[in-house]
Formats: C-alpha cells, sequence, structure tokens
C-alpha cells in the first residue's frame, strides 16, 4: 500500500491546482452571487484534459483512472466547488457514454463532450423518483426508428443549457430490468426545460427540470442496450459518489486552510484566539477528519480502478463519510470566523452552501447507509 502520488499524479495536481488558484477562485464569488454559469472557464478546463477525464484517447479523452480524478477534483473544488461539481457530473454522462454506447455513439458525441463544446447532463432523478429509482415513470415507447418519451426529471445539473442529456428511461416493465439509457439532444422535437430552480448554493451551474412531451429519440442514440439502464445508472454513480466526495474534500481543505489563517490574526482578550486551546483542539480535529476522509476516498477509487467486487461499497462508505465530513469541517470553519464566517465578504458560507447538498445528490448519505448494511449482511448470511 503505496500512499504517494505518482509522478504523472503530481503533475496532475499541480496543474488543477494553478488553474483551481488562477482561474476559478477569484471568480467563484461573482459566479455564486450572479449565477453564472462559467462556460469560458470550463472549456478552459477542458483544454487541460479535465472535460473526459476517464475517456478513452481514441474518443479525445484524457484516459485517466479514478484515482487520479479524484485527486484533480478536490484540487478544482477549492477554487469553485460549485463548478466543480458541474465538472463531475459532466464527466460521468461522458463516461457512460464511453464505457456503453456503441463506437458510432463514441464518435458522434464523445470528442465535442471531451472539449466541452457540447455540456452534458445525467437525467436519473424524477419529482417521484428520488431513492428510489427504480421506481422512475419516464416512458419510452418505440414508434419505428425512434422512442417516444413522455415524463419529467427533476434537479438535473445544466438543465436548459446542457447540449447532451444522458436520460434513464422506462421502456419495459417495472422495476429496474425495464429501465433503458438514452442520449437526448437539446433540440430533440419534444424537450423543454422548467424554470431555473432557485438554491441554496450550487448557483455556477444551471438546475432545471428536463421535460418530455411526445419526445422523439433516434434508436441509435441507446447506449448499452434495452433493460441495461439501471445497471449503467448504478456503475456511473460508483464514480460519481466518489468523485463528490472528492468535492467535498476541495471545500473543507480550502474551508480549513481559511481558518487555519483566520485564527492567527483574529486576537481576543489579548490574545491570537489561535493561542486557545479549544481553537487549537479544533483545527486538530478537523484536519484529522479531512485526511481520513481523503484515505477512504482515495481507497474508493483505487477498488474502482482495480475493479474490486467491494468498489460499490467502499464508494458509498467513501461518499457518506468525506460529504458528512466535508460539510462539517466547512461548518465548523465558519464558527471559528464568528460573525465574520457568516459574511458574504469571506468564502466559507459559500463552501458550505456548496458542500451542502452533495449529502443529498449521488444516492442520499441514508441510501449509503442502505448499500453499505445490504453488503454487511448478505455477507454475514453466506
Amino acid at each position: 500500500m503505496d500512499f504517494k502520488l505518482s509522478e504523472d499524479q503530481q503533475a496532475f495536481q499541480d496543474t488543477a491546482r494553478k488553474f483551481a488558484r488562477d482561474q476559478m477562485a477569484p471568480n467563484a464569488a461573482k459566479w455564486d452571487e450572479e449565477k453564472i454559469f462559467p462556460e469560458a472557464e470550463l472549456r478552459a478546463a477542458a483544454q487541460l484534459g479535465f472535460g473526459g477525464l476517464y475517456v478513452s484517447p481514441d474518443f479525445g479523452g484524457s484516459g485517466l483512472g479514478r484515482m487520479d480524478s479524484v485527486i484533480i477534483l478536490e484540487e478544482l473544488a477549492a477554487g469553485c466547488t460549485s463548478t466543480s461539481a458541474y465538472i463531475s457530473i459532466h464527466n460521468m454522462a461522458a463516461s457512460m457514454i464511453d464505457r456503453f454506447g456503441s463506437d458510432e455513439l463514441k464518435q458522434k458525441y464523445l470528442p465535442k463532450i471531451c472539449s466541452m463544446e457540447f455540456f452534458a447532463s445525467y437525467c436519473l432523478t424524477e419529482p417521484s423518483a428520488g431513492s428510489d429509482a427504480a421506481a422512475l415513470r419516464t416512458k419510452a415507447v418505440r414508434d419505428g426508428d425512434h422512442y417516444i418519451l413522455n415524463g419529467t426529471k427533476a434537479f438535473i445539473s445544466g438543465g436548459g443549457r446542457s447540449d447532451v442529456y444522458v436520460c434513464m428511461v422506462r421502456t419495459g416493465g417495472e422495476g429496474p430490468k425495464g429501465i433503458t439509457c438514452l442520449i437526448v439532444d437539446k433540440d430533440a422535437e419534444g424537450l423543454s426545460f422548467g424554470a431555473q430552480e432557485k438554491k441554496l448554493g450550487w448557483n455556477s451551474q444551471p438546475t432545471s427540470m428536463v421535460i418530455f412531451e411526445d419526445c422523439r429519440v433516434p434508436v441509435t442514440n441507446i447506449v448499452g442496450s434495452e433493460g441495461e439502464g439501471f445497471k449503467i445508472a448504478m456503475a456511473g454513480l460508483d464514480g460519481g459518489r466518489i468523485n463528490i466526495a472528492a468535492c467535498s474534500l476541495g471545500a473543507a481543505r480550502a474551508s480549513l486552510e481559511a481558518a487555519t489563517e483566520y485564527v492567527q490574526g483574529r486576537s481576543q482578550f489579548g490574545n491570537p484566539i489561535s493561542k486557545f486551546q479549544t481553537i487549537q483542539f479544533k483545527l486538530a480535529d478537523m484536519a484529522t477528519d479531512l485526511e481520513a476522509a481523503r484515505l477512504m476516498v482515495l481507497n474508493a477509487a483505487a477498488s474502482l480502478d482495480d475493479k474490486s467486487s467491494e468498489a460499490t461499497k467502499l464508494c458509498a462508505m467513501a461518499k457518506r463519510f468525506a460529504t458528512d465530513v466535508g460539510f462539517e469541517v466547512c461548518n465548523s470553519a465558519l464558527q471559528l470566523h464568528g460573525g465574520y464566517g457568516y459574511l458574504k465578504d469571506y468564502p466559507i458560507e459559500r463552501y458550505m452552501r456548496d458542500a451542502r447538498v452533495h449529502q443529498i445528490l449521488e444516492g442520499t448519505n441514508e441510501i449509503m447507509r442502505v448499500i453499505i448494511s445490504r453488503y454487511l449482511l448478505q455477507g454475514a448470511g453466506r
């Protein structure tokens, strides 16, 4: 077990850290306040290879592993957590096409997705199907060379702006085996979008409902085969969970660094508050929890790279732990700033707002506990 980064991984980390410092952090407050989707900066990130992190180089991707990717996403999230989370989702959609799509689909979509000429969204959640994803109702009925889609997807990052929507729809009966994965283009007949959601955080990425009303999608846009959609969705979520966990690490690390600097400059009762043991202990606990979370995320990423049979369990563990720790570290950093932490003059409140939703999406942390306990109980029954 070697915890050192390889030379390549160190280079990825340095590149991502510089980009986050120079391009993301100086603009993050403006993007948040004005709800700007930073297309130019996203495409600049894609020029560095961040638009197709684990897509095959044959189709314009970087061909990296999952461990490489979480290292990169942590660095980007320290600059702007919301924008980095969108990059994670964009890459999840790309990976599904790369892993399960036909060569024709890969050639058609992936080069433009990897360059972020096309922005991509992942559409699974529905108004009545969140944690119970297998109960989704969006229907796709075969009509000659097309499917006709009817239904609604909810909370879709990139909704209304993305060019490509990787959608889970029902082509068969009830349950997971009736679900199929289709790519829907933004200009598809019958596709529309709800109003932009007003959110606590994640304001640098658009979010809306995606609405299908007799939406026509070519049969050739199927990813995998009919009935494989739920399997594809769950495979994508393993990676998505550790990616969003990595984004929590970045937000937490940036908040810890800001708090460490702040307490050394803030004086009360005649001393810098960093001299008080309660402050020192709080920083120590924050740093320890963050390091433990990072190790869990890296271990889960390694399990995905190794195609371990325990990867799903480890990804659920890492997502649950790292997103909980990430929010708590951000919240503790705000507390250490006192009243100043509550002001938008400081970045802490933005990191906290952006990190909060990580405990909900890509499967709530309660669902992560369901997954983990299922593995434990199945093992006990053998």
